[in-house]
């Protein structure tokens, strides 16, 4: 059975394969086929909304078929329907219905209309249409489900492929096969072999140990391996030497750090709120370190949930769950003195439910919004009643002391920092700065002085945000009455205890998805579809236990959605593609499970294991399936199986953004493994960083990066990641956006990205550093190119190799010597342009840039000698390569 909800809630799901039409009747016809071609393209706007049909045509009756629209003609005429306007419409000819190319009906739908009016266009009875619908499903194996709750007509008659609802199924723990159990102890592989064996196709062998240890590294620390790893890997020739390697990239620190990256994606952590304001979330890496610790400590994965939806109701004295609902605040908003509260307030009820049901369930909720769901099982209802859920939360920039693991270093430099910029006038006018600079040859004095005064007010606003950075505050949320709370507020304390009382608002269901029309009152609740995970859809009605009983349901063991979902990421981080190929939709427009038993197989086996994710790696990765070679594949098996869905071999990955500047940081000696703290900046592109952003109603303050080399060249994690300004050089390599959750990322080819690795100003600073690093630790020419392989590959260089490195390095020693650089020094302040409100007149400022006053820059090409900028050229290459882009 589908559903265990009680009778007042449940909604009838019925089930049923597509069926061809027999020759059982022309009424049959139109009640298994045209029908619900009808309702599905042309109710919408013919028939949904009473009070506003399109062209005044109601297309709910036959009477109204016949009668037409505002033309007052007949849209069918039965028995001849190549004179009907209806079937020329949905044959384009003329008028075009319906009329977007993607919702066009089929050429069989067109075939079964024009079928269906060529025998006269019967429109049974009510009764008679259900008793051929449902005489229709039980032939073709349908499953009707337990019934009731008021729902419209239009959904209870709604009929459903079952393999279009595979993931709302109980999770049944599958056999072993048996046969290939012997063969491979791993069960990962029973299940893929014996689809290997169906096929006849044999796997690759396993790939080489120098491969594996490179492949485990940057899988789970994002790092690559030092060549002494390498060799201590090499030389263990216990038969748990594999084993032994992964349990001790599982202890790492860095393990976190990786594995923390994959769920801030799914969340679209970012340290700004977005929007045309930008404003910044200055504790927001608080529930980034969060994260990091989880992943480290190995948090039970129904914990994770839990904390993360409702830290704040489940453990209110746990300053780590009070951290975590800033997971509830990661999505993008604002809420400004031009803002209309009710309408800001339904876009984070809105963000909030669709984010829940993404991460957690792979559902986007939001397609429920404004109809039922076109596709899945989910009512509009059960989309308010989820949202109603979250009815009670409030936004609070709530007081959490510390923890002694988290890193607080650099706070003093930065309060130092803030100070000096409250006493900087922070605004100077252009007449002090040499005319040749200037924009333009003269201005407007009163315009001067106008935009002069608004945009100091704008600074003094943005520096008492700042100062929000060094306080103790966490991220988060209370539940509670509704409350007016602004973005450009700088801190948002939770009020009193008394303040805190009272009644959650309403949440009606909104006609249309529009906050004007509220509709039907609704009670908190959950997917009504969804098997077990307690049997309950009810909600508790108090302000206070929406979100912890919410939670509780979805990390519930029973609940057939949360452990697929998380295993299935898992599945995808490490070996590129998911079994179910869109991990944040298990609806029916996502792609099916390649390997259905093996995903319910792993999916019972993290409940059963405590819901570890660390067990979870261990079990992946000791898979034959994992070790496999990814190359060469004959022709035969890429032919049999292209998209590389039977892991008959491993498939290559390019290393993600973050993972190419941390190795390139790596190979060159420069990488701080600092942990967790304030975001830091790192160099980028100068044009981008000085290109002008508004916001607070001004412009906002440059990108200046940090100060020292030691504080830039920390892990990309703990970049800044700013929503309106995005670091080029990761986006060229497909960092993902800040706005919406990255189920999986891209990995383009394109020509910018060859641009900025070969010539970007980031690339050659490695390059010159790597250089150094190599002339002091190998006085040899050739020993300095074994040494440069080795961390860059993980191998030794051929002789061949050797000899083609020192004669490019004598090459370019040759050429830097006929060419010596110039110092470029960064700039000491920026022009800013606005138009003045009043005057309609542009002016202009000067803004300073304090941090290049006593900035140490990293050691620049023109820094060292003609032969180091020679051996740098020979770095550059290495870490262009493909041989270090990719993990084989």
């Amino acid at each position: 059975m589908l559903n265990r909800v009680p009778m007042q809630t449940a909604i009838i799901l019925l089930v049923v394969c597509s069926a061809a039409p027999t020759d059982a009747g022309t009424e049959r016809l139109f009640a298994v086929d045209v029908l619900p071609v009808l309702k599905a393209k042309c109710l919408v706007c013919h028939g949904d909304d009473a009070d506003d049909l399109k062209g005044e045509f109601d297309m709910r009756t036959r009477a109204g078929l016949l009668r037409g629209g505002e033309s007052e003609e007949p849209a069918v005429i039965p028995g001849d329907p190549e004179a009907s306007p209806l079937y020329q419409a949905i044959r384009w000819e003329g008028l075009e219905m319906p009329p977007k190319e993607n919702d066009r009906l089929t050429l069989e739908q067109i075939a079964k209309v024009r079928t269906w009016i060529a025998e006269g266009a019967p429109w049974p009875a009510e009764e008679r249409i259900r008793e051929l619908q449902e005489a229709a499903w039980e032939t073709a194996g349908g499953v009707t489900v337990a019934t009731s709750g008021g729902l419209s007509d239009s959904w209870t008659n709604r009929r459903y492929d079952p393999a279009d609802l595979w993931a709302y199924q109980p999770v049944v723990r599958p056999e072993v096969p048996a046969a290939f159990g012997n063969e491979a102890p791993n069960p990962i592989d029973a299940f893929i072999n014996r689809r290997l064996a169906e096929q006849n196709l044999s796997p690759l062998p396993q790939a080489d140990r120098r491969t594996l240890i490179r492949r485990a590294t940057f899988d789970l620390t994002g790092l690559p391996p030092t060549p002494e790893e390498v060799d201590a890997f090499l030389a263990d020739e216990s038969p748990r030497a594999w084993e032994r390697l992964i349990d001790r990239l599982l202890a790492s620190p860095q393990y976190g750090e990786q594995w923390a990256r994959h769920w801030l994606d799914v969340v679209r952590y970012a340290d700004t709120a977005g929007f045309s304001n930008d404003f910044a979330r200055p504790n927001a890496w608080r529930y980034r370190d969060y994260v990091i610790r989880a992943f480290n400590s190995d948090q039970p994965y129904d914990r994770f949930v839990r904390e993360q939806i409702a830290g704040d109701e489940i453990a209110p004295d746990d300053p780590e769950a009070l951290i975590a609902t800033g997971f509830l605040r990661m999505g993008p908003w604002e809420h400004t003195a031009m803002s209309v509260a009710a309408v800001t307030r339904q876009q984070f009820l809105d963000d909030v439910t669709n984010s829940v049901g993404v991460t957690f369930l792979a559902h986007e909720l939001r397609c429920a919004k404004c109809h039922d769901h076109k596709f899945d099982p989910i009512p509009t209802r059960d989309y308010y009643r989820i949202t109603a859920a979250f009815a009670p939360v409030q936004f609070a920039d709530r007081d959490v002391p510390y923890l002694a693991e988290e890193n607080t270093s650099g706070f003093a430099d930065g309060r130092e920092r803030l100070a000096r910029l409250k006493e900087m006038e922070g605004v100077r006018s252009l007449t002090t700065i040499p005319r040749e600079h200037w924009p333009v040859d003269e201005y407007d004095e009163e315009t001067e002085e106008k935009g002069h005064s608004k945009v100091r007010r704008k600074r003094d606003q943005y520096l008492q945000r700042e100062g929000k950075r060094y306080q103790p505050l966490a991220l988060s949320v209370y539940s509670g009455p509704d409350r007016d709370f602004r973005s450009n507020t700088p801190v948002v304390k939770m009020p009193g205890p008394q303040k805190r009382k009272g009644k959650a608002a309403d949440i009606h269901i909104l006609t249309g998805g529009a906050i004007e029309s509220p509709g039907e009152l609704v009670t908190p609740g959950v997917l009504s579809a969804v098997t077990g995970a307690d049997g309950s859809a009810d909600l508790p009605q108090s302000t206070i236990g929406r979100r912890a009983a919410l939670a509780d349901w979805i990390a519930s063991p029973d609940n057939p959605l949360t452990a697929r979902v998380m295993v299935n990421r898992i599945w995808q981080w490490h070996f590129g593609t998911a079994i179910a190929g869109n991990p944040n939709n298990f609806g029916k427009t996502g792609k099916k499970p390649t390997h259905p038993e093996l995903l319910d197989f792993l999916a019972s086996e993290f409940v059963a294991h405590g819901w570890s994710i660390k067990e979870m790696h261990r079990l992946i990765m000791t898979s034959q399936a994992y070790q496999r070679a990814s190359g060469p594949v004959p022709d035969e098996l890429r032919e049999a199986d292209p998209d590389g869905e039977l892991r008959a071999w491993f498939e290559p990955r390019r290393l993600t953004a973050e993972e190419l500047r941390d190795t390139m940081l790596a190979v060159s000696g420069e990488l701080n493994l600092e942990m967790g703290g304030l975001p830091v900046r790192p160099e980028i592109n100068m044009e981008v960083a000085m290109q002008p952003r508004h916001i607070m109603g001004s412009v906002g303050p440059a990108y200046q990066p940090s100060r020292t080399p030691d504080q830039r060249n920390r892990r990309t994690i703990y970049a800044e990641r700013i929503r309106t300004l995005r670091d080029p050089m990761l986006e060229v390599f497909n960092q993902p956006g800040l706005d919406t959750s990255c189920e999986r990322r891209d990995a383009s080819t394109i020509t910018p990205q060859v641009f900025t690795l070969l010539n970007s100003q980031n690339s050659y600073d490695r390059a010159v550093a790597m250089a150094l690093q190599l002339a002091e630790e190998e006085t040899d020419s050739r020993e300095r190119v074994q040494r440069a392989f080795r961390l860059a590959f993980g191998r030794t260089a051929t002789d061949e190799e050797i000899a083609d490195c020192l004669e490019h390095v004598r090459q370019q020693t040759a050429h830097h010597r006929e060419h010596e650089l110039e110092p470029v020094e960064p700039p000491k302040f920026v022009i800013r342009e606005m138009v003045e409100e009043m005057t309609g007149l542009n002016f202009y400022w000067v803004e300073d840039l304090d941090v290049y006053q006593d900035y140490v820059p990293h050691t620049k090409p023109w820094d060292v000698s003609p032969e180091m900028r020679a051996w740098a050229d020979l770095c550059l290459v290495l870490l262009n390569s493909n041989e270090l882009i990719y993990v084989y």
